[in-house]
């Protein structure tokens, strides 16, 4: 993804909410399928990752996006700014 692209996306998440957020149980099956209807359903979305320290959070979003055929457009903090294009909205 051009580095444009992912500007334009940053600015369109800023106002989002969080749609997930990781439990004690980290990325569980249930969590990645929520977030795979998440990104079906609005291509780019928000999540909270609860884990301690950012190497933690690092591997989640690397996870996230690797299994879900994803974009990683933003990690700040505990938030990650994910994308997916829906071919079928477009």
């Amino acid at each position: 993804m051009k580095s444009d692209q992912k500007k334009l996306l940053r600015a369109q998440a800023h106002a989002l909410k969080p749609v997930v957020i990781t439990g004690q149980a980290g990325l569980s099956e249930a969590v990645l399928n929520e977030i795979n209807l998440a990104l079906e359903h609005h291509e780019l979305i928000k999540v909270r990752l609860n884990a301690a320290d950012r190497e933690a959070r690092k591997e989640m979003s690397d996870r996230i996006c690797t299994e879900l055929k994803a974009e990683l457009v933003q990690t700040l903090g505990h938030i990650a700014v994910i994308y997916r294009l829906n071919p079928e909205k477009h």
